[in-house]
């Protein structure tokens, strides 16, 4: 297995371009903490937080799918240099600049309205480079590699806001951004590759069963994952490693899952037997918190592997079956409308997280991160139909034709 993933690494440009995407994009996986503990700081107020978090996620809600389609209009490198120049002077002023509520969801919603589409991109880019046999391994790495994004981010933010300061756990995602942005258009896999423009209209994507269902679960997974989070932090407060440690070891079980079940041929319950293993590792979760076992470290932290050991492969697994099921000229807006669902559902996770632990202190926020991982699993198991049977199959996308006149003889 391990041999297979390392010859992956060695097509040229695959190594390149998964370091300089998963930079780009570590910030959406710190941002819905980054701001969340910062605000919370300034206000007092995890609700107040909230509201942040949510302005922040309406406006990714509408720049997933539309400023993917831009690509395929404008190009990839001036739609992404535009939208990441805005974007970081957005996370700035969070960081700088102490303002009322409304000012910080005003700030956050044009942040969110100009994330850059760096995953539509790269996840567009990848079939064009490594033969249709090697593609689903290279989803299932990518994913692996991703959960560096949705868990071990957190971890370097939980660390830096509570040890040192919420200023600079803003300031940290803005840098990468800015860094991991150029990086990645300046990559030559970037300037190769044209997405051409899409025929049909804004949102026919979404005819397509596998695309809703990888949206749908991938907002229900990150939603669960980024309320997760934000509970280990209320669980141990601003003092000590704890939180930090707990999170790290979450990683190491997304990363091993991925690793693990990366090359196991997607049959049509893949995606719903990984979301139950999530399901069931972050329920065991909350019953930690609970007055019958009480407080334990350890008791969390296995919890927390187990369901970290699904996160990855369904990363994969909704990957894969997106690309197997539309044209390469609507890769972008679908991978658009997928990252949207996960970036909504890490805003609005944790957004959701903090009113119930201003409630309920971090058992609140469990309940919230078991119900959303339950009915995540429940959708995928309820619609697996919709899950194409990739074992045996060509997972590339679907080559986009056009009519060709005919010269009568």
């Amino acid at each position: 297995m391990s041999s297979s993933y390392g010859g992956l690494l060695r097509t040229p440009g695959v190594a390149r371009i998964i370091a300089a995407q998963l930079t780009a994009r570590l910030p959406n996986g710190m941002l819905s903490l980054a701001y969340l503990l910062r605000v919370q700081q300034v206000t007092g107020s995890y609700g107040a937080a909230g509201l942040v978090l949510a302005a922040t996620s309406v406006g990714q809600a509408i720049a997933g799918p539309l400023t993917s389609r831009w690509m395929g209009r404008w190009g990839m490198r001036p739609v992404l240099i535009l939208t990441a120049a805005i974007c970081a002077v957005t996370i700035f002023t969070i960081a700088f600049v102490e303002m009322p509520v409304y000012l910080y969801m005003i700030v956050g919603f044009v942040g969110g309205l100009t994330t850059p589409p760096v995953q539509p991109a790269v996840r567009t880019i990848y079939p064009k480079m490594v033969t249709s046999a090697q593609l689903t391994r290279l989803f299932a790495l990518d994913a692996s590699a991703q959960e560096i994004i949705w868990i071990a981010g957190p971890v370097v933010i939980t660390f830096v806001s509570i040890q040192i300061s919420t200023v600079l756990g803003v300031i940290v995602p803005g840098v990468l951004l800015v860094v991991g942005g150029l990086w990645f258009v300046l990559s030559p896999e970037v300037g190769k590759v044209r997405i051409p423009r899409s025929r049909r209209s804004l949102g026919a994507v979404l005819g397509k069963r596998p695309v809703i269902l990888a949206t749908l679960v991938g907002l229900l997974l990150i939603g669960a994952c980024a309320a997760t989070e934000a509970s280990v932090v209320a669980v141990f407060g601003r003092n000590g490693p704890q939180a930090g440690i707990v999170l790290a070891i979450w990683s190491i079980g997304s990363l091993a899952g991925g690793l693990a079940l990366g090359h196991i041929p997607v049959g049509p319950w893949a995606l719903a037997r990984r979301m139950v293993i999530v399901a069931i590792g972050i329920t065991l979760a909350t019953f930690t918190l609970g007055n019958l076992w009480g407080l334990s470290f350890w008791a969390l932290s296995l919890a927390l592997l187990i369901s970290g050991l699904g996160i990855a492969p369904a990363l994969g697994v909704m990957s894969a079956i997106v690309a197997s099921s539309v044209r390469f000229s609507e890769t972008a807006e679908a991978y658009g409308w997928v990252g949207t669902g996960q970036l909504i559902g890490a805003a609005a996770g944790s957004a959701v997280a903090g009113v119930f632990i201003d409630q309920s202190g971090a058992f609140g926020g469990f309940v919230v991160a078991g119900v959303l991982a339950i009915f995540g699993a429940l959708f995928a198991i309820a619609f697996h139909r919709w899950h194409p049977d990739l074992r045996g199959r060509d997972s590339s996308p679907i080559p986009d034709t056009e009519p060709l006149p005919v010269q009568p003889s």
